[in-house]
């Protein structure tokens, strides 16, 4: 029997996601275990009782277990699909308040920026602490991340932990794919795509039909709409030639360009605060979920084809599957460090995952990422170093952040979140 561990199950999204696309997996069902864990019981409950209802609902004939103990969840698992958000919206909430109050914008608060920085400070630590239990209790196991800052936490548990087989997943470059072959005209399965870079800071290298570059037909359809060149990834497709993976409101906190400027936010749209928005829609659907369930209502569940069910399925029955991934550069990236957590394709078969070496980006992409890496490499290394001047040095160096403030107001700032955030700060890095 396949075992699949949910860490953070409570989350609306993921767990009903992953668990409805595995339910419909004709050739799973009644061959697997979801072992849910929480750290909030309620939300655990809720959790345990939507994967019966889905499994039931679906004649999945899943065995549904649940545990609020993170170790006995994920013994012996096969697969563990990590969906935590550590401090919930209350922290979340900090990270936005505080850095407003000295003029810092985000929009979404969670990759890099000041907003990343703190997020990382505070997942980090459990992702290791998860990636040492792996790595005692279910060493053969996948661990499947959707937790951000993607680009920390893998890097973090293979630098921090015995536990290397961490594999970050993000619908980014998918849904990129999917905008650039409407936005040409061309059916997606006729197109080639080879995108790579850092999540959330990749660029679709390889855009082509039948060899035919499609670039072109791209800038003439943008060239055309003037809506189109109101989006910040527009603009930076424009600036650097190739076209970025991320969405207009999260490239535009990437760079120092954009966030500082009312002008920039009124020309390119840019939705400030806009993950609080999408953070309080999530707790009226989490609370629309569970009156469905209280009242025993059927639940709409449609397959989504979720990059973790789809990885679980291309291992579990050995049909290949092609998937971005998001792991452990070592040359897969040619002129980005060997230690850093890439973002590049891949296949998963019988014999696991197999990520594709894609050679050396252009250098002014790997320019810009590196100005990405260097926040996210800092941050990574405050916590697993418990050297709280690099969290002073991340916030230095984050392009949106240095843009907006000098030097004494950064460190003030970064004071301000420590001390706000209390026992989510690891210990070594909290104020006197």
């Amino acid at each position: 029997m396949v075992k699949v561990a949910f860490i953070g199950a409570g989350s609306v999204e993921f767990t009903r996601n992953v668990v409805t696309d595995l339910c419909s997996f004709s050739e799973l069902q009644g061959e697997f275990e979801l072992s849910l864990h929480d750290i909030d019981a309620e939300r655990l409950g809720y959790a345990d009782a939507l994967a019966k209802r889905i499994s039931a609902q679906l004649g999945a004939d899943a065995r549904v277990t649940s545990s609020l103990d993170r170790r006995t969840a994920v013994a012996d698992a096969d697969y563990v699909v990590n969906e935590i958000q550590v401090g919930g919206y209350a922290a979340t909430r900090k990270d936005f308040d505080i850095p407003a109050r000295y003029g810092v914008r985000q929009t979404i608060g969670d990759t890099i920026g000041i907003g990343g920085i703190f997020r990382g400070l505070r997942t980090i630590p459990v992702l290791t602490g998860i990636g040492q239990d792996l790595a005692e209790v279910a060493p053969d196991a996948y661990l499947l991340n959707y937790s951000n800052p993607m680009a920390m936490l893998p890097w973090a548990v293979s630098a921090g932990t015995p536990f290397s087989r961490v594999v970050g997943l993000c619908h980014s470059v998918r849904d990129t794919h999917h905008l650039l072959a409407e936005l040409v005209g061309v059916a997606e399965d006729e197109i080639t795509f080879e995108t790579a870079g850092f999540n959330h800071q990749a660029f679709v290298l390889r855009f082509e039909r039948d060899g035919e570059d499609l670039y072109p037909r791209l800038r003439e359809a943008i060239d055309g709409d003037p809506e189109l060149q109101r989006r910040v990834r527009v603009e930076l497709f424009r600036r650097f030639g190739y076209f970025p993976t991320e969405s207009s409101e999260h490239s535009a906190e990437y760079v120092p360009w954009l966030m500082h400027s009312d002008a920039a936010i009124e020309r390119f749209r840019i939705p400030v605060g806009e993950y609080l928005t999408r953070s309080e829609r999530n707790i009226e659907e989490f609370d629309e979920t569970l009156a469905t369930l209280q009242a025993e209502g059927e639940l709409d569940l449609q397959p989504t084809s979720e990059m973790a069910s789809e990885f679980i399925r291309a291992h579990v029955t050995g049909k290949p599957a092609s998937l971005y991934v998001n792991v452990q550069n070592d040359g897969l990236i040619e002129n980005l460090p060997a230690e850093c957590c890439i973002e590049v394709p891949g296949v998963v078969d019988k014999d696991g995952l197999h990520p594709q070496a894609v050679g050396a980006l252009p250098p002014q992409l790997a320019a810009l990422n590196r100005t990405f890496l260097n926040v996210v490499e800092l941050t990574v290394k405050a916590v697993l170093e418990g050297d709280r001047e690099h969290v002073y040095h991340a916030a230095l160096l984050d392009p949106n952040t240095a843009a907006t403030l000098g030097i004494d107001d950064i460190r003030s700032m970064c004071d301000e979140l420590l001390q706000a955030h209390g026992d989510l700060i690891p210990e070594a890095l909290r104020l006197p």
